[in-house]
């Protein structure tokens, strides 16, 4: 990275729009994320998240508006842009045939790095998958998928990760497995732009927020600052009762799950 690309947002939007006949997806949006920051997209089904991260990672045109990811027009340098990322999407894309070793052997391969077996080894450790290293990827849980899937997606080293609602239809535990991942990830110096409709998972990992809705972002800024937009909280006494979530991990086991 140089000095310029350094000094300016990872990722800059600046009144994106984008419509499939007479559907309005996206109607103007603006963000700036920060290098190496975890920036959360947060909104509902049909929000258009996922459409913004199709634009921002060159698999979609926008039409009309700029972008701007590591310094580099998407629409005119999206060699540069492809260079640049890695896109996780909804469900994970391993091959079930091969073992999660060899799956992330042969992404090394394909992207002519010296010693596969050696960025393989390492990612499975950093991701906890290393005990199921040599069974086929398609004996994997949910969570151990999406975790060999984020793997994957590191391969090379790409300074900036779209991870589009990474945890969609895991249990809790392996939620908060890949949360763990992805806070690794951040502290590594990589950006993250993380798409979510989980409230939880935004307040967890992210270090700014924008919520995007009918094609706008409505707000963003920091937890703290989102919920000064509400009124100051009452203080009442009340008896806590534990969440379904408290009782699930507590009953599990913290651990569970990890190679099931």
């Amino acid at each position: 990275m140089t000095h310029d690309q350094s000094r300016q947002p990872a990722i800059q939007v600046r009144g994106v729009q984008k419509s499939f006949q007479d559907l309005h997806v996206l109607r103007g949006v603006d963000l700036d994320v920060e290098p190496g920051s975890i920036f959360a997209l947060l909104g509902s089904n049909g929000a258009g998240k996922t459409t913004l991260v199709r634009i921002l990672s060159t698999l979609l045109k926008a039409d009309a508006g700029t972008a701007t990811v590591h310094g580099f027009d998407v629409a005119a340098k999206p060699g540069d842009v492809r260079e640049s990322i890695s896109l996780t999407g909804q469900f994970a894309a391993v091959d079930e045939i091969l073992t999660g070793r060899e799956n992330l052997v042969l992404v090394a391969r394909l992207r002519h790095l010296d010693d596969p077996r050696a960025i393989a080894d390492d990612l499975l450790t950093r991701f906890s998958l290393t005990d199921a290293a040599d069974r086929r990827a398609g004996t994997y849980s949910g969570g151990m998928r999406r975790r060999l899937d984020i793997a994957m997606s590191l391969i090379g080293d790409p300074p900036i990760v779209f991870l589009d609602e990474p945890t969609t239809g895991l249990d809790p535990q392996a939620r908060i497995d890949v949360w763990k991942g992805v806070k690794k990830l951040a502290e590594g110096g990589t950006t993250i732009l993380l798409t979510t409709q989980y409230l939880d998972e935004a307040e967890q990992l992210a270090d700014r927020i924008a919520i995007l809705h009918e094609g706008t972002i409505i707000q963003h800024g920091t937890l703290a600052e989102l919920k000064q937009l509400l009124p100051p909280a009452k203080v009442e006494y009340v008896e806590k009762q534990p969440s379904l979530e408290d009782v699930f991990l507590t009953l599990v086991g913290t651990d569970a799950g990890k190679e099931s």
